[in-house]
């Protein structure tokens, strides 16, 4: 594994990737590769990070892994690589800014990098993902590293907007400072949660008013 951080990023979160946890994770990563096949590619594992700079970010989608199946997964919570077909989450995000946002238009594509580029960090829980095996990789230390990113976000900055859809993201609201910071919180767009509450909770529209109160240029959600 290795680590190509943006350099904001490695000023906050350079210490961690000394700790013994991080070094057992790249051992376990190593020798996971030996017999599977892992996701994403390993120059894409920081991807978030990356295509974000830590002063940059503004809001903050919250995943949980990457996607475990051929060619989706590039570092990016919800997205997928152009050509790649749509996945239903994503499907129904864009369903909803369609109703959120006036003038949206539904993308024939799951690529979120321009979100990214405009200080939306696409930040998934667990960073990689054996070939077809959901949560495979879940409870080896990932989640020590992406937590710590979240406190180091929410004690150093101020005014982001978190955007924490389903069980698990909400359960992170906890690492976060809600004096200092907007959460905002709905039900997974799954399928199978998606009409439970994430189907018109306007948190495009939402993050934005919250960003424009601050001064802060909002997100062209088009994609």
């Amino acid at each position: 594994m290795s680590v190509q951080l943006e350099s904001s990023w490695k000023a906050v979160l350079g210490p961690e990737l000394e700790k013994a946890y991080m070094r057992e994770l790249k051992q376990f990563l190593v020798a996971e590769k030996r017999e599977h096949t892992v996701y994403p590619p390993g120059n894409l594992i920081f991807n978030a990070f990356n295509h974000t700079p830590f002063d940059e970010v503004n809001v903050v989608i919250l995943g949980q892994d990457p996607y475990h199946n051929v060619g989706q997964a590039h570092g990016l919570s919800f997205s997928v690589p152009p050509g790649v077909g749509i996945p239903p989450s994503l499907r129904n995000m864009y369903q909803e800014l369609a109703t959120d946002i006036p003038g949206f238009r539904i993308p024939d594509h799951g690529d979120l990098t321009a979100w990214a580029n405009q200080g939306v960090l696409l930040l998934n829980a667990t960073l990689t993902v054996r070939a077809h095996t959901a949560g495979s990789h879940q409870g080896k230390g990932w989640e020590a590293f992406t937590d710590k990113a979240i406190a180091e976000l929410s004690a150093r900055r101020q005014g982001i907007v978190f955007l924490l859809w389903g069980r698990y993201a909400k359960n992170k609201a906890a690492l976060i400072d809600h004096r200092r910071h907007h959460i905002l919180t709905a039900a997974h767009p799954s399928p199978f949660s998606a009409a439970n509450g994430f189907f018109g909770c306007k948190h495009f529209s939402k993050a934005n008013a919250f960003l424009e109160q601050q001064g802060i240029e909002p997100i062209d959600w088009q994609v």
